[in-house]
């Protein structure tokens, strides 16, 4: 038997393909077929209707739990961001003293000053608001070396490095806990029953911006 994908003979597209992030939340649906199940456990006896009624309690403490864990993971990057807004608030004072800062950075900064409120709506557009405005600042940190030599503003910057960093860290994992929730919600029988009865849907990981993608394809050195 061939193989279904032969990498000598099947099409290469040279250009190659550019992966995106879709905006959908998929309902978990269960037809006729879960409902004869249930019955039929019961018709069975007593007992097989019980057990799968303590499975499906089981189940909903299960994605009960689950929920907690993805608002905690949430809440984690929420945390981050708002200590590399302090921090940027914070860079922004001492650069400002030193150059004319682009004002378009600075309404970016008077944005955050009223405190970010992340949702699971908005937050990948706070973030991206908030790497564009520090975008700015890291051009103004390149192209006046005087700014290197400011010990605070340097540290602050190292201060930004590192949340990033942890930023990264933890949108993989909040991204691991959205993947599990959208794969047990479709585990059928029992998960799946549990999670269509209550309406649940599928959650959307984090995407990046086109701004970032943007940024990522160019060339640093």
């Amino acid at each position: 038997m061939a193989n279904e994908l032969n990498e000598l003979t099947d099409y290469v597209n040279e250009d190659g393909r550019d992966v995106n992030v879709i905006e959908k939340q998929i309902p978990v649906k269960v037809g006729w077929g879960s409902t004869l199940f249930e019955v039929l456990l019961w018709v069975c006896g007593i007992i097989p209707g019980l057990i799968f009624l303590f499975m499906k309690i089981k189940a909903q403490k299960y994605f009960d739990q689950l929920q907690q864990k993805i608002q905690h993971n949430a809440s984690q990057i929420d945390n981050y961001l708002e200590q590399r807004v302090q921090v940027l608030q914070n860079v922004v004072g001492l650069v400002e003293r030193s150059i004319d800062l682009d004002k378009d950075v600075m309404k970016s900064v008077a944005a955050f000053r009223g405190g970010i409120h992340p949702t699971e709506e908005n937050r990948n557009q706070l973030a991206s608001q908030l790497e564009s405005a520090i975008g700015s600042i890291n051009v103004a940190f390149e192209r006046y070396p005087d700014l290197k030599a400011h010990a605070t503003i340097a540290d602050a910057m190292r201060k930004n490095d590192y949340l990033q960093r942890e930023i990264t860290a933890a949108r993989e994992v909040y991204n691991d806990t959205v993947l599990r929730w959208n794969q047990d919600i479709f585990a059928w029988p029992t998960k799946k029953i549990v999670a269509a009865r209550r309406g649940y849907t599928t959650r959307i990981p984090f995407s990046v911006s086109k701004a970032v993608k943007e940024q990522a394809r160019q060339k640093f050195f």
